[in-house]
């Protein structure tokens, strides 16, 4: 195990996950890709398993979870099945804000999904995730994720291509601001420029882009990393310059960017990681600012490369150039600002 690097350095860790897939598995097809096998791999990840992350020597002091169609209610309308995971994360919140666990403050944040298009029940559902979240839920996460190779999302993929072209997203979408509420994108690298538009549409919504934009290196773009990269730039670039989009670095432990440190054996270690994904990390302080960037863990998701002590490791690494003052932003207070969290 490596040495926790500034082990004081407070920590708000803005996306993680929280599920338990072993019911389910055997009714997921196995498609081979990668992305697949990394979520079967890790079958089971609930309170006991993120604090066990969460308490391995760096000083995490408060987490955002993120959808991942988890615990979604067995009955009831459709529409409001979603509302089963704010319910399901509100209660380990809970548990975690008793303080018998310590000063750690798990789920302090929610960000639920919601099916956009449907927009006329929009509202409906995100009153039920308001009540059900004890004024931790935040925003809505909708995946826009899409690519016509199946290697690339395999089982996971959830939407056809131009999710956020849609006309009637757009009308669902524009019940976000009403509610005060921010919207997380998830996407790969092609759908950006579909991002850039989107924020310039909705300029007064908070928009956080998940994962640096997921550069990929897989499949059909395997071997072209360096490539596409200007092509990704160019849209973080943009994207930068709206003011209401932050950015998420991290991600980049996930098999989409095809980095050599995916599943190595031995494991890489985090000066190797911080090596891999400096750049896309540097390019989005360079385009946003330590603001509005805030470093990410994206566990369990990420543990295919790596355990959560080596990859914060690894993003201290990638900050080490940076003053006090930055570093303050970009492991802690652009998350708490933009999930608006109170960190113990």
């Amino acid at each position: 195990m490596e040495e926790i690097l500034e082990p004081d350095l407070p920590i708000v860790d803005p996306h993680h996950h929280l599920w338990d897939l072993r019911p389910v598995m055997h009714l997921r097809p196995r498609t081979g890709a990668l992305f697949d096998d990394l979520i079967r791999g890790v079958p089971l990840y609930l309170f006991d398993e993120l604090r066990s992350d969460l308490t391995s020597g760096h000083n995490i002091r408060a987490t955002v979870f993120l959808e991942c169609h988890a615990m979604y209610r067995a009955d009831g309308p459709e529409w409001l099945r979603c509302v089963g995971e704010t319910e399901f994360v509100n209660g380990v919140a809970a548990m975690s804000a008793s303080g018998i666990y310590g000063h750690l403050r798990a789920c302090a944040g929610i960000v639920g999904s919601c099916d956009l298009r449907d927009h006329a029940r929009v509202p409906e559902v995100l009153e039920a995730h308001i009540a059900a979240g004890g004024g931790r839920f935040r925003g809505i996460r909708q995946g826009a994720a899409w690519d016509a190779d199946p290697i690339v999302l395999g089982g996971i993929a959830r939407v056809g291509e131009g999710l956020f072209r849609d006309a009637n997203f757009h009308k669902g979408f524009a019940h976000l601001k009403r509610y005060g509420l921010s919207f997380d994108a998830w996407m790969l690298q092609p759908q950006l420029p579909d991002l850039v538009d989107l924020a310039h549409a909705f300029p007064d919504t908070p928009i956080v882009l998940d994962h640096v934009g997921a550069p990929l290196g897989i499949g059909k773009y395997k071997g072209r990393r360096e490539e596409l990269f200007p092509a990704w730039k160019k849209s973080i670039q943009e994207l930068g310059a709206c003011q209401n989009v932050s950015v998420k670095l991290g991600g980049l432990a996930m098999p989409f960017p095809g980095f050599a440190s995916y599943k190595s054996d031995p494991p890489a270690s985090s000066e190797q990681l911080a090596r891999e994904w400096k750049p896309y990390i540097d390019t989005c302080i360079e385009a946003f600012g330590v603001k509005r960037c805030m470093f990410e863990s994206n566990f369990p998701v990420d543990s295919g490369s790596c355990t959560y002590a080596t990859l914060w490791n690894a993003l201290k690494h990638c900050a080490a150039g940076f003053s006090a003052d930055e570093k303050s932003a970009l492991f802690s207070g652009t998350a708490a600002r933009v999930y608006c969290i109170e960190v113990p």
